[in-house]
């Protein structure tokens, strides 16, 4: 835990109790702080009165009596339109900040030369974040790793001289963190998403560009016009940044022993991460291993075990027809696992790559529509289960030709039909492929 000492004596209104806010809650109150904490949820409330937080019903508290609202990233703070908690802060001139600001504040009173570096981007900010913090450890540095890939940045340990914190952000955490300031900060990309917190693509980007703006350092992706625009900006104000694109740099770095980092979207990633590292201080020797030795996200273009020739890749993640796209266009002998709760477009958009399919294997609701869609070009079955498809896929596999079989299960639909989630989803899948005779060299999950 982070004690928040900068807000110590001061009353802090907070809102939201899940896993952040409750973090949130804790350590400003271990620095101090008088806390008055609230959320629209009866039972989370009481949860958090159970837990030691004091509770107090924020629609008739004294505002002016407040320094600061604390607000959870899930809470709206601007669009459909602004919470509650926030038009009432407003009303009475209380700051609204997050708990990447209190950590800012935090870092800057106890250890401001700290290396902080700082992850968004709207794709593959999670395994960059991972990354970065894999090869830092694998070289044996200090490393806490949290923020919106997990662990609450307010329950890590503080900042402190030679500790690393890589904390992955979202555009809701950059938003409620007004003075951002990290060490190095990164911009992987910026593509449409979450505009119904954010109103139009140009203010999501202009947000996701404040990661970077107050950075001692910045790393930027320039292989959208968003994100080039950001590092242009940067540049023309004299400030240091270092650009990344696939296209240009693509030969620069070598991951024929990273199986993880497969697919041009992790070639990103890992670029992004070998800049970091670099500046880092890290050697070249350093971040290789780093980079080979990463075993990548559970249920994201996940290695999880080889038979023979035949590889099994869990990418359960991969929820609709993008981002499947991504892990089928890192493989040639494919034995794909497709299928659940379909979505708007189902799979048409993958039709460039059917040729890479040997076979597929559908399941759940989707299996007709998906099956339609494939007709004649790709051989397939409807095996209804995942069980079943791990299985028939393992078999034919098995009996494939190529120097490298894949069983891929990259659904391109939602989970909901069968599993409440995609981590359960994905968890089955490597329990089905455990399951599986003769299975060999299991690859580290992370």
């Amino acid at each position: 835990m982070i004690p928040i000492t900068t807000a110590k004596n001061r009353k802090t209104a907070l809102f939201g109790l899940g896993g952040s806010g409750m973090a949130t809650a804790k350590a400003l109150i271990e620095g101090g702080a008088t806390v008055a904490a609230w959320d629209d949820n009866p039972d989370t409330v009481a949860r958090a009165m159970a837990a030691g937080i004091p509770a107090v019903d924020l629609r008739t508290a004294d505002w002016a009596a407040f320094d600061s609202l604390v607000l959870a990233p899930g809470v709206p703070l601007t669009h459909p339109k602004p919470h509650w908690t926030v038009d009432l802060a407003r009303a009475s001139g209380v700051e609204v900040i997050g708990d990447i600001e209190l950590f800012c504040r935090e870092r800057r009173r106890r250890a401001p030369d700290s290396p902080f570096i700082a992850i968004t981007g709207t794709n593959g900010k999670s395994t960059t974040t991972a990354l970065i913090a894999h090869v830092l450890r694998s070289s044996e540095r200090d490393v806490e790793l949290g923020g919106n890939i997990g662990t609450p940045v307010l329950a890590l340990k503080p900042p402190a001289k030679g500790r690393f914190h890589v904390v992955e952000c979202s555009s809701y955490q950059i938003d409620l963190a007004p003075s951002l300031d990290p060490a190095v900060g990164v911009l992987l990309n910026i593509s449409p998403d979450h505009l119904d917190r954010h109103g139009t693509i140009e203010l999501y980007a202009a947000i996701k560009g404040r990661l970077v703006e107050n950075a001692d350092y910045a790393v930027c992706g320039i292989d959208d016009a968003f994100s080039r625009g950001v590092a242009d900006a940067l540049s023309h104000q004299g400030k240091p940044v270092v650009t990344v694109s696939v296209a240009r740099d693509r030969a620069g770095i070598d991951l024929s022993n990273a199986p993880a980092l497969r697919g041009d979207h992790n070639l990103q990633n890992a670029l992004t991460a070998k800049a970091v590292c670099e500046r880092l201080g890290l050697s070249a020797s350093e971040i290789a291993a780093g980079l080979n030795g990463f075993p990548g996200l559970a249920h994201r273009m996940q290695i999880v075990a080889r038979k023979g020739h035949v590889a099994f890749v869990n990418d359960s993640k991969a929820t609709n027809a993008d981002a499947a796209e991504k892990s089928l266009a890192s493989f040639e002998t494919i034995f794909w696992i497709a299928g659940g709760l379909p979505k708007q477009g189902g799979i048409a958009p993958l039709a460039s790559l059917f040729g890479r399919i040997a076979k597929a294997y559908l399941i759940g609701e989707a299996a007709p529509e998906f099956a339609a869609t494939l007709g004649e070009d790709v051989a397939y079955e409807i095996s209804r289960t995942l069980a079943a498809a791990v299985d028939h896929a393992a078999r034919d596999a098995e009996r494939s030709t190529a120097a490298e079989a894949v069983v891929l299960l990259a659904p391109a639909a939602a989970s909901f039909d069968q599993f409440p989630n995609f981590e359960r989803r994905g968890e089955a899948f490597v329990n089905a492929v455990m399951a599986l005779d003769g299975v060999e060299d299991k690859v580290e999950r992370s």
